[in-house]
Order: C-alpha cells, then structure tokens, then sequence
C-alpha cells in the first residue's frame, strides 16, 4: 500500500502567506497615507516580500488599495467604538463622533485619495458600511429623542455624514480647507443639517 503524502508543509505554508499579506496590508497603509501614488514595488519593498510574492496575493494595484482601505477601516473601527454613542444627548454625541472620525481619517487622509483615483466611489462606501452603522444608530436615537429632524429620510442624513467627512479630507488634502478649522466646520456643518431650525 502507498502512503498518502505529508501534509505538515501546508500549515507552515498557510502562516507564512498570512504573514506576507499583513506586513503587505500595514506597509500598504503607511506607504498610501504618506504618498498615495505609492508603487506596488514600493509597498513591497517596504513589507520585506517580491513584487511576484504581492501580486499572488494582490493581483493588481486596485485590489492592493482596495485591501489595504479595508484593513485602515477595520483598525480605524477599533477605535472609533469606544466613543461613547449611547450616553450623552445625541448631539453632543455626533459632535464626539464627528472629532474621532476626523482625527483617524486625517491620519489616512492620503490612503483615501489613492482610494479615490483607483477605486469607485461606491466601492468606498461599502468598505465604510460598519462604522456606518454606528452612526446610524445615534441619528435613529437623536431623532427618537427629538433632537434631530425626521422629515427627511436616515439613511440620507447617514450618507451626508459620510459625505461631509470624505469633503473634508479632500478639502484638506487640495489646500482649500485649513486642518485647525476642520472639527469646527464638521460640526457646524452636521449639527446645522441634523437639528431642526429650533434647536440648531
């Protein structure tokens, strides 16, 4: 009888794969978020792999930025929960809301123009469904609670906030906007579309 083969290199194969594709996911992220023309040879050098090693993984530069605005969603997610959404009244809870979601993005503000120039902007958006969420939730509540105007539908106002804050980053980025005015303006902004004429 022939015995099968061994298979003990497919785990170390698998570790090591994974391995490559996180240094290539944060040697992506710092790289886009200093220079978002970054070259996919760049993002490889910078994570210690071969172009061949990242192209196996990433088969193109879109599907490199699109992995790689994914993983900064997912770290900036991370933080963005320990904003506290339930507790104060819900415009004070935006406007936390809102400083958070600057500081991080501003961070990566770069990694999203080179998501921009690659990627569609619908595309964008649903790497940014679960942090949307988030928000979703504290205009429903804001506007449970009277706080925040109901005659124009939630999911509009949630995509405004998206809106607001992807303007921001690339008012920043063109020069149009300066980065001390920002948390201001954003706050301004979406407390001013939020709030009924009233209370604003």
């Amino acid at each position: 009888m022939v015995k099968s083969a061994a298979r003990q290199p497919v785990p170390a194969r698998r570790a090591d794969a994974e391995r490559n594709i996180a240094a290539i996911l944060d040697a992506g992220m710092r790289l886009l978020s200093t220079d978002p023309a970054a070259s996919v040879a760049d993002v490889a050098k910078a994570a210690g792999v071969g172009r061949v090693t990242l192209y196996g993984h990433f088969p193109s530069r879109e599907a490199l930025v699109d992995a790689v605005l994914d993983h900064a969603i997912s770290i900036a997610d991370l933080a963005l929960g320990g904003v506290d959404i339930d507790g104060p009244p819900a415009p004070e809870a935006v406007a936390a809301l809102l400083r958070s979601s600057w500081e991080v993005l501003d961070r990566h503000r770069r990694l999203f123009v080179a998501a921009d120039r690659v990627l569609p902007m619908e595309r964008i958006r649903e790497h940014h469904d679960v942090p949307l969420r988030r928000i979703e939730r504290l205009i429903a509540r804001g506007r449970d609670d009277g706080d925040f105007r109901t005659d124009l539908p939630l999911s509009w106002l949630v995509t405004t906030f998206f809106g607001v804050l992807h303007s921001a980053a690339q008012e920043v980025e063109a020069g149009r906007l300066e980065r001390a005015d920002v948390e201001r303006v954003l706050v301004t902004t979406m407390l001013s579309l939020l709030c009924p004429r009233e209370t604003a």
